[in-house]
């Protein structure tokens, strides 16, 4: 009987370390690392919401600045770039109309813009104007 109750406990510790060990985040040599775990199969749908969460960035802001990521900036739990993403044009929600894109945070219209003309940062020369983006297009 004695030597039973020395394999359960030996069992349960070999079984705890098991989990810990699945559920450790896998960490790169980079600065920002995002914690990836294991399969959440078998695992109660509160654990499981609770590891999802982390993975949003309005939760977990550092997400966003990690080296693959859609922009340093979070924007209805999805990270975004504000200087250039036409959606959230240097606010998150600031959306730019239908013929803008946006450039360092605003929304311009390329075809018309002398600044901006045909894409962002194509300034036309001193004395030329944007037309269908093109400069000098006549």
């Amino acid at each position: 009987m004695n030597s039973l109750k020395k394999f359960l406990i030996t069992l349960i510790i070999l079984l705890a370390l098991a989990i810990n060990l699945s559920a450790t985040p896998i960490e790169d040599d980079e600065e920002d690392v995002i914690p990836t775990y294991g399969s959440l199969r078998g695992t109660s749908r509160f654990l499981a919401q609770q590891s999802r969460d982390l993975l949003k960035c309005n939760k977990n802001p550092r997400l966003c600045r990690v080296k693959g990521s859609a922009g340093p900036d979070c924007c209805n739990k999805k990270c975004v770039n504000v200087k250039t993403d036409k959606q959230n044009c240097g606010l998150c929600g600031k959306k730019c109309k239908h013929q803008e894109i946006c450039c360092k945070g605003k929304c311009v219209n390329v075809m018309v813009d002398k600044r901006n003309c045909g894409g962002c940062n194509n300034k036309c020369k001193k004395g030329n104007s944007c037309v269908y983006g093109m400069c000098s297009y006549a």
